[in-house]
Protein backbone atom coordinates (compact mmCIF):
# COMPACT_ATOMS: atom_id res chain seq x y z
CA UNK A 1 0.00 0.00 0.00
CA UNK A 2 2.89 2.40 0.71
CA UNK A 3 2.89 5.36 3.08
CA UNK A 4 -0.12 7.60 3.74
CA UNK A 5 1.51 10.32 1.65
CA UNK A 6 2.02 7.91 -1.27
CA UNK A 7 -1.62 6.78 -1.05
CA UNK A 8 -2.71 10.42 -0.98
CA UNK A 9 -0.63 11.23 -4.09
CA UNK A 10 -2.00 8.17 -5.88
CA UNK A 11 -5.57 9.33 -5.14
CA UNK A 12 -4.86 12.84 -6.45
CA UNK A 13 -3.41 11.36 -9.68
CA UNK A 14 -6.51 9.18 -10.07
CA UNK A 15 -8.83 12.18 -9.55
CA UNK A 16 -6.89 14.19 -12.15
CA UNK A 17 -7.19 11.27 -14.58
CA UNK A 18 -10.98 10.99 -14.00
CA UNK A 19 -11.54 14.77 -14.06
CA UNK A 20 -14.57 15.83 -16.16
CA UNK A 21 -15.14 19.56 -16.81
CA UNK A 22 -18.58 18.89 -18.34
CA UNK A 23 -19.70 17.14 -15.15
CA UNK A 24 -18.70 20.23 -13.13
CA UNK A 25 -21.04 22.36 -15.25
CA UNK A 26 -23.85 19.82 -14.82
CA UNK A 27 -23.44 19.77 -11.03
CA UNK A 28 -24.23 23.48 -10.81
CA UNK A 29 -27.76 22.68 -12.08
CA UNK A 30 -28.27 20.70 -8.86
CA UNK A 31 -26.85 23.41 -6.58
CA UNK A 32 -23.59 21.51 -6.19
CA UNK A 33 -21.22 24.46 -6.19
CA UNK A 34 -17.84 23.61 -4.63
CA UNK A 35 -15.01 26.09 -4.99
CA UNK A 36 -12.58 23.37 -6.19
CA UNK A 37 -13.84 20.36 -8.11
CA UNK A 38 -12.64 17.56 -10.43
CA UNK A 39 -16.14 16.52 -11.57
CA UNK A 40 -15.79 12.87 -10.51
CA UNK A 41 -18.98 10.88 -9.83
CA UNK A 42 -19.94 9.45 -6.42
CA UNK A 43 -19.77 5.80 -7.68
CA UNK A 44 -16.18 6.43 -8.84
CA UNK A 45 -15.32 7.95 -5.45
CA UNK A 46 -16.81 4.89 -3.72
CA UNK A 47 -14.55 2.64 -5.82
CA UNK A 48 -11.48 4.64 -4.78
CA UNK A 49 -12.56 4.57 -1.12
CA UNK A 50 -13.11 0.80 -1.23
CA UNK A 51 -9.67 0.28 -2.70
CA UNK A 52 -8.04 2.43 -0.01
CA UNK A 53 -9.91 1.11 3.06
CA UNK A 54 -10.19 2.97 6.39
CA UNK A 55 -7.38 5.43 7.17
CA UNK A 56 -7.95 8.28 9.65
CA UNK A 57 -4.68 10.09 8.93
CA UNK A 58 -5.30 9.95 5.17
CA UNK A 59 -8.82 11.28 5.65
CA UNK A 60 -7.51 14.39 7.44
CA UNK A 61 -5.06 15.02 4.57
CA UNK A 62 -7.81 14.59 1.98
CA UNK A 63 -10.14 16.98 3.81
CA UNK A 64 -7.49 19.67 4.02
CA UNK A 65 -6.88 19.43 0.25
CA UNK A 66 -10.26 21.21 -0.08
CA UNK A 67 -11.59 19.70 -3.32
CA UNK A 68 -15.16 18.38 -3.52
CA UNK A 69 -13.83 14.91 -4.27
CA UNK A 70 -11.07 14.83 -1.65
CA UNK A 71 -13.53 16.01 1.02
CA UNK A 72 -16.15 13.40 0.10
CA UNK A 73 -13.42 10.73 0.02
CA UNK A 74 -12.27 11.90 3.46
CA UNK A 75 -15.76 11.12 4.79
CA UNK A 76 -15.67 7.70 3.12
CA UNK A 77 -12.24 6.53 4.32
CA UNK A 78 -12.25 7.91 7.86
CA UNK A 79 -12.71 5.58 10.82
CA UNK A 80 -15.79 6.71 12.82
CA UNK A 81 -14.21 5.41 16.04
CA UNK A 82 -11.28 7.83 15.67
CA UNK A 83 -13.38 10.92 14.87
CA UNK A 84 -13.40 13.56 17.62
CA UNK A 85 -15.98 16.24 18.35
CA UNK A 86 -13.36 18.83 17.47
CA UNK A 87 -12.91 17.29 14.02
CA UNK A 88 -16.67 17.27 13.45
CA UNK A 89 -16.93 20.95 14.40
CA UNK A 90 -14.01 21.83 12.12
CA UNK A 91 -15.49 19.94 9.17
CA UNK A 92 -19.08 21.14 9.60
CA UNK A 93 -17.79 24.73 9.55
CA UNK A 94 -16.47 24.04 6.02
CA UNK A 95 -19.86 22.93 4.61
CA UNK A 96 -21.01 25.45 2.01
CA UNK A 97 -23.34 23.42 -0.23
CA UNK A 98 -25.76 20.55 0.38
CA UNK A 99 -23.88 17.62 -1.15
CA UNK A 100 -20.82 17.80 1.10
CA UNK A 101 -23.13 18.16 4.10
CA UNK A 102 -25.20 15.09 3.21
CA UNK A 103 -22.25 12.91 2.17
CA UNK A 104 -20.35 13.65 5.37
CA UNK A 105 -23.36 13.00 7.59
CA UNK A 106 -24.22 9.75 5.78
CA UNK A 107 -20.74 8.33 5.29
CA UNK A 108 -19.21 9.31 8.61
CA UNK A 109 -20.88 11.57 11.19
CA UNK A 110 -23.94 9.36 11.71
CA UNK A 111 -21.63 6.43 12.52
CA UNK A 112 -19.76 8.25 15.30
CA UNK A 113 -20.59 8.18 19.00
CA UNK A 114 -21.51 11.88 18.77
CA UNK A 115 -24.32 11.62 16.20
CA UNK A 116 -27.22 12.15 18.62
CA UNK A 117 -25.48 14.98 20.46
CA UNK A 118 -24.59 16.79 17.24
CA UNK A 119 -28.08 16.28 15.75
CA UNK A 120 -29.48 18.14 18.76
CA UNK A 121 -26.79 20.86 18.89
CA UNK A 122 -26.55 21.58 15.17
CA UNK A 123 -30.30 21.67 14.57
CA UNK A 124 -30.42 24.84 16.68
CA UNK A 125 -27.43 26.57 15.05
CA UNK A 126 -27.87 29.54 12.72
CA UNK A 127 -25.49 28.64 9.85
CA UNK A 128 -27.51 27.12 7.00
CA UNK A 129 -25.47 23.97 6.38
CA UNK A 130 -24.62 23.37 10.04
CA UNK A 131 -28.35 23.48 10.79
CA UNK A 132 -29.09 21.21 7.82
CA UNK A 133 -26.50 18.75 9.18
CA UNK A 134 -28.45 18.42 12.42
CA UNK A 135 -31.60 17.35 10.60
CA UNK A 136 -29.75 15.15 8.08
CA UNK A 137 -28.25 13.30 11.06
CA UNK A 138 -31.75 12.75 12.48
CA UNK A 139 -32.93 11.38 9.12
CA UNK A 140 -29.93 9.09 8.79
CA UNK A 141 -30.19 7.81 12.37
CA UNK A 142 -33.84 6.93 11.71
CA UNK A 143 -32.76 4.76 8.76
CA UNK A 144 -29.44 3.31 9.91
CA UNK A 145 -29.41 3.15 13.72
CA UNK A 146 -31.42 -0.03 14.20
CA UNK A 147 -30.75 -0.25 17.95
CA UNK A 148 -31.86 3.27 18.93
CA UNK A 149 -34.89 3.49 21.22
CA UNK A 150 -38.03 5.39 20.18
CA UNK A 151 -37.29 7.93 22.93
CA UNK A 152 -34.25 9.13 20.93
CA UNK A 153 -36.49 10.11 18.00
CA UNK A 154 -39.29 11.48 20.20
CA UNK A 155 -36.67 13.89 21.55
CA UNK A 156 -36.22 15.16 17.98
CA UNK A 157 -39.88 16.13 17.41
CA UNK A 158 -39.72 19.47 19.31
CA UNK A 159 -36.51 20.32 17.38
CA UNK A 160 -38.28 19.52 14.10
CA UNK A 161 -41.17 21.82 15.08
CA UNK A 162 -38.71 24.57 16.00
CA UNK A 163 -36.73 24.10 12.77
CA UNK A 164 -39.86 24.13 10.60
CA UNK A 165 -40.09 27.94 10.68
CA UNK A 166 -36.72 28.29 8.90
CA UNK A 167 -37.67 29.10 5.30
CA UNK A 168 -34.20 28.51 3.83
CA UNK A 169 -34.58 25.82 1.19
CA UNK A 170 -31.80 23.49 2.34
CA UNK A 171 -32.90 23.66 5.97
CA UNK A 172 -36.60 23.25 5.19
CA UNK A 173 -35.97 20.16 3.05
CA UNK A 174 -33.78 18.53 5.72
CA UNK A 175 -36.41 19.16 8.44
CA UNK A 176 -38.97 17.49 6.18
CA UNK A 177 -36.59 14.59 5.49
CA UNK A 178 -36.02 14.00 9.22
CA UNK A 179 -39.75 14.04 9.97
CA UNK A 180 -40.55 11.59 7.17
CA UNK A 181 -37.77 9.13 8.02
CA UNK A 182 -38.61 9.07 11.73
CA UNK A 183 -42.28 8.50 10.83
CA UNK A 184 -41.37 5.49 8.67
CA UNK A 185 -39.39 3.75 11.42
CA UNK A 186 -42.25 1.92 13.17
CA UNK A 187 -46.04 2.24 13.76
CA UNK A 188 -45.73 4.16 17.05
CA UNK A 189 -43.30 6.75 15.64
CA UNK A 190 -45.46 6.95 12.53
CA UNK A 191 -48.46 7.90 14.68
CA UNK A 192 -46.46 10.57 16.52
CA UNK A 193 -44.88 11.93 13.31
CA UNK A 194 -48.34 12.23 11.75
CA UNK A 195 -49.47 14.28 14.79
CA UNK A 196 -46.49 16.62 14.35
CA UNK A 197 -47.13 16.82 10.57
CA UNK A 198 -50.79 17.73 11.11
CA UNK A 199 -49.79 20.45 13.56
CA UNK A 200 -47.27 21.89 11.08
CA UNK A 201 -49.72 21.62 8.16
CA UNK A 202 -52.06 23.91 10.09
CA UNK A 203 -49.36 26.50 10.80
CA UNK A 204 -49.56 30.10 9.59
CA UNK A 205 -45.82 29.89 8.68
CA UNK A 206 -45.39 28.89 5.02
CA UNK A 207 -42.29 26.70 5.51
CA UNK A 208 -43.87 24.77 8.41
CA UNK A 209 -47.06 24.32 6.39
CA UNK A 210 -45.11 22.88 3.44
CA UNK A 211 -43.09 20.52 5.68
CA UNK A 212 -46.22 19.22 7.41
CA UNK A 213 -48.34 18.84 4.28
CA UNK A 214 -45.58 17.10 2.33
CA UNK A 215 -44.70 14.72 5.21
CA UNK A 216 -48.37 13.83 5.74
CA UNK A 217 -48.69 12.69 2.13
CA UNK A 218 -45.96 10.10 2.57
CA UNK A 219 -46.59 9.08 6.18
CA UNK A 220 -50.29 8.36 5.62
CA UNK A 221 -49.77 6.75 2.19
CA UNK A 222 -50.92 3.20 1.55
CA UNK A 223 -47.38 2.05 0.74
CA UNK A 224 -45.93 3.27 4.05
CA UNK A 225 -48.88 2.03 6.13
CA UNK A 226 -48.69 -1.46 4.51
CA UNK A 227 -44.94 -1.69 5.17
CA UNK A 228 -45.38 -0.65 8.81
CA UNK A 229 -48.06 -3.28 9.44
CA UNK A 230 -45.72 -5.96 8.08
Amino acid sequence: MGTTKETYERIISKLEELSDPDAIEGMANFWITPEKCYGVSIPELRKIAKDVGKDHKLSLMLWDAGYRETMILASMVDDPKQVTEGQMEKWVADFDYWEICDQCCMNLFQKTQFSRKKAIEWSSRKEEFVKRSGFVLMARMAVADKKAEDSVFEEFFPLIEKGSVDARNFVKKAVNWALRQIGKRNPELNRKAIEVSEKLAGSNVASARWIGTDALKELTSEAVQKRLIK
